[in-house]
């Protein structure tokens, strides 16, 4: 539909109609206007799946790689394929606008939201970034590219002011953004934090001014060039991030969610007739909601969208993604060959230990999280890929989670029917019930959507005891409870979240109380009860059980014992989604509870140790280089266990490079504290945090941006580079493989230190890479295009893009740290 047709359409609307239509009708949707022809929009939560508009384990969703996986792909078309999945998905799921891409940067290692952000580089995150939209896009979906801008803490994350420098923001934070509205993308979302004194969601220099206005091409055409992207589509603020009324709107901000409630509403008409609003700026934000509804034929008279829907082979899809996307670490040789990959023929017995080994951290916590109808453990599809000849132990080693275990329907029953789930009974302060369902999970969150009068949410389950003894429950969550355990008298419990806690932290750091309980055999009846808060838009609690089991004494010495007995052990260690999670930064890099000294004391007895990192964002490794392979597993989805297994033993190359720098310790990283100061994130560093912070400190990593081994070599054999028409400069790099298989090269182009102005001179950085698959002995050539915008940088004082002429050095390598060749070409100034 052409904008003429889309304005006559605003034009058939009130004024309160225009504004109804600005605000969510509730936490996951944009009201209907029939009469228009515009259906409700739906909207979802997604960078590692389509959850859909409820947090229900009935409705599942297709777990992905988290996103920093898919940027270790270096690989856009693998991306494209991952979002039009995803796009697939929210097509089933009848979800119009989908809240993904995350493009903020990792800054620092301690970001909570680090796994679901793609890389500490601007051009990867960049090109990670467009083919995300694309894939997405490509299914009538929209694209939601986010946090718009300077969004890389989670500490005091409301409130915090980030201070970035024009130039800074230019260079690093903003070309993820520009890219994704370069490919199309149809919704962008206002961070919640400040950006040089002013909240993004008032920030009109940033959002009308960058975002909105003008189109942004050209490179070095005057004072105008680049300073507006030209952004046709939805500027939606992030949940309860809107604070102002007439501020905001005029800042450029077209929805506010969720709703219905918040700042707009009927103040936004009263702004309106008062005159501190114009209604064209109203006209503008709603042609804009139907430009979007347009899109995603979500309005009569759309052009027909594709045929999709989630394919067959989605579960095999995923598993091929979390496979290719994971880094070989470390390889070393133990007797003729390296260790990695397993060839199941050579072994006997195998002890698989590690927390993670039975209990796959699949995904981070936080609005990412989604319910997939199953999650593969490392444990389970090692044993099926060793076979059955391969004895498997296994050994858990430590204990790391938090929570004590939630209840499931293997051991708990309905107690009004007897079939495997709980009972959920919504309540009015009578105590009679409203509503009744049964539920598969013990782990609730309602957002919305409860029976009206609804004071209280009453969880029932009869949960088989097999083993007498000294159990523990628990209840998590924040609120009033009131907890029944078989013929004990009620317990009532009051838990509250921590000091400047958000509505997130009752979702992801809940706190919870336990109870000692001795049982015997048999069954024993549990109910809790939660205070409904009808101030809140949200409830959220957990019932949790835990058997009696060994100390963790007992549970690191039975690994130590299997470790010695097996040919090989293969160890999954890693974090939670309790400890990387939206709504709180890290404190630390290391390892939950005593994994680093499981791991060595395992290396001691047995030298043939793999150890397999399940983790979103970087650890401390101690161990590194006691044990002779490191694999780097990310947070590998619902189908993690299967990829693990076919990276373990080569039936899929692990491929992936790392987007970001490991450090060896948390202290050497350029960029470690994420805690605002008087309120105040201030990004001194400039554009120096990453690779090039380590490079400028002369500070080796422990395994730095860009590294990954596979399992084959390569020789760097020539590199030419020439400029073309448009300015861009095309590099082709000839490599061989030179080891005994197949595998798949990341041929990486920085731009070298050249200069000797500190201030106008460009730092080394990454401007472009390709990548090859060949045989063995087999030269591939890698063709790579660096554009003219890349190599450019902003010139304050003129306000516009600038490339500074003469000869320069290109390096062709294998990391930030692995230069293998060089060559120079010379560029036409600006």
């Amino acid at each position: 539909m052409d904008t003429k047709a889309l304005v006559e359409l605003v034009g058939r609307l009130t004024l309160e109609q225009k504004v109804a239509l600005l605000t969510g009708e509730d936490f996951w949707s944009l009201r209907a206007v029939p009469e228009i022809g515009l259906r409700k929009l739906l909207v979802s939560d997604g960078p590692a799946g389509v959850r859909g508009t409820t947090w229900d384990e009935r409705d599942p969703s297709l777990l992905f790689p988290n996103p920093t996986a898919l940027a270790a792909l270096w690989d856009p078309g693998q991306v494209r394929r991952a979002g039009a999945l995803m796009g697939a998905q929210a097509r089933d799921k009848g979800v119009a606008w989908h809240l993904a891409p995350n493009v903020n940067l990792h800054r620092s290692p301690l970001g909570g939201r680090h796994f679901e952000c793609y890389s500490e580089d601007p051009v990867l995150t960049a090109r990670t970034a467009a083919a995300f939209v694309e894939g997405v896009q490509s299914t009538g979906v929209a694209s939601t590219v986010k946090h718009f801008v300077g969004n890389e803490s989670e500490t005091e994350r409301m409130t915090y002011d980030a201070v970035i420098d024009e130039a800074t923001l230019r260079e690093v934070y903003l070309p993820p953004f520009e890219a994704a509205v370069r490919a199309g993308v149809w919704s962008v979302m206002a961070a919640y934090n400040s950006v040089d004194g002013v909240s993004m969601t008032d920030n009109g220099p940033l959002i009308t001014g960058v975002l909105k206005d003008g189109d942004g091409d050209g490179v070095g055409a005057g004072a105008a060039s680049g300073l507006g992207l030209g952004f046709d589509g939805v500027v939606v603020s992030d949940w309860f991030a809107t604070r102002s009324t007439a501020e905001s709107a005029d800042a450029g901000l077209d929805v506010v969610m969720p709703g219905p409630t918040g700042p707009w509403g009927e103040a936004l008409v009263a702004a309106v007739r008062g005159g501190e609003v114009e209604e064209s700026v109203i006209d503008d934000k709603v042609l804009r909601v139907l430009r979007l509804a347009d899109r995603t034929g979500f309005l009569a008279g759309s052009d027909p969208l594709p045929p999709v829907t989630t394919p067959d082979d989605a579960d095999a899809q995923l598993r091929d993604i979390a496979a290719r996307a994971m880094v070989v670490l470390r390889n070393e040789q133990v007797g003729a060959d390296p260790l990695l990959p397993l060839d199941p023929g050579s072994v006997s017995r195998v002890a698989v230990i590690g927390p993670n080994a039975a209990c796959l951290t699949a995904q981070g916590g936080g609005s990412a999280h989604v319910n997939p109808a199953h999650v593969i453990s490392p444990l389970t599809a090692l044993a099926e890929a060793l076979g059955p000849m391969v004895t498997v132990d296994y050994a858990q080693g430590v204990v790391t989670q938090r929570l004590l275990p939630a209840i499931t329907p293997e051991t708990a029953t309905d107690p009004d029917t007897g079939h495997p789930g709980l009972r959920v009974d919504f309540i009015d302060p009578a105590g009679d019930v409203l509503g009744s369902e049964v539920r598969q999970a013990s782990r609730f969150v309602f957002m919305g959507g409860l029976p009206a009068g609804t004071a209280g949410i009453r969880v029932r389950a009869d949960v088989v005891i097999g083993q007498a003894g000294n159990h523990q429950f628990s209840v998590s969550g924040v609120g009033a409870f009131r907890l029944v355990i078989g013929d004990n008298a009620p317990m009532k419990i009051t838990m509250s979240p921590s000091a400047g806690g958000d509505l997130v932290e009752g979702l992801v750091k809940p706190p919870e109380h336990r109870v000692d309980v001795e049982i015997e055999t048999g069954t024993v009846r549990l109910e809790v009860v939660a205070q409904v808060d009808a101030n809140l838009p949200i409830a959220m609690f957990g019932l949790n059980h835990q058997v009696p089991g060994p100390s963790e004494e007992e549970l690191f010495q039975a690994a130590l014992d299997a470790a010695r007995a097996a040919d090989v052990v293969v160890m999954v260690v890693g974090t939670t989604d309790e400890v990387e999670s939206e709504g709180f930064d890290r404190t630390d890099l290391l390892l939950p509870g005593r994994q680093d000294e499981l791991v060595q004391a395992v290396a001691a007895q047995n030298p043939r140790t793999i150890v397999v990192v399940n983790a979103g964002a970087p650890v401390e490794m101690p161990w590194r280089d006691s044990v002779p392979a490191v694999l780097w597993a990310w947070f590998p989805g619902q189908e993690g266990g299967y990829a693990i297994a076919d990276a373990v033993t080569g039936a899929v190359e692990p491929g992936g490079r790392l987007p970001t720098t490991f450090p060896k310790a948390a202290a050497d990283a350029p960029v470690l504290s994420t805690a605002p100061v008087d309120g105040k994130v201030v990004y001194a560093e400039g554009t120096m945090f990453g690779y090039r912070g380590y490079a400028q400190a002369e500070i080796v990593p422990a395994y730095p941006f860009g590294h990954g081994l596979g399992y084959t070599t390569w020789e760097y054999e020539d590199i030419t580079a020439g400029v073309n028409a448009a300015g861009d400069v095309e590099v082709a790099v000839k490599v061989r493989n030179t080891g005994e298989r197949i595998g798949r090269e990341v041929v990486q182009i920085y731009l070298a230190c050249e200069g000797g102005d500190p201030q106008r001179d460009d730092p080394p950085r990454l401007v472009g890479f390709g990548t090859t698959l060949a045989a063995p002995n087999e030269i591939a050539t890698v063709p790579i295009t660096i554009s003219r915008r890349v190599l450019a940088r902003w010139d304050v004082a003129r306000r516009g893009w600038w490339v500074r002429g003469g000869v320069r050095e290109l390096i062709a390598a294998r990391s930030a740290w692995d230069a293998r060749i060089r060559t120079r070409v010379e560029l036409a100034g600006s």
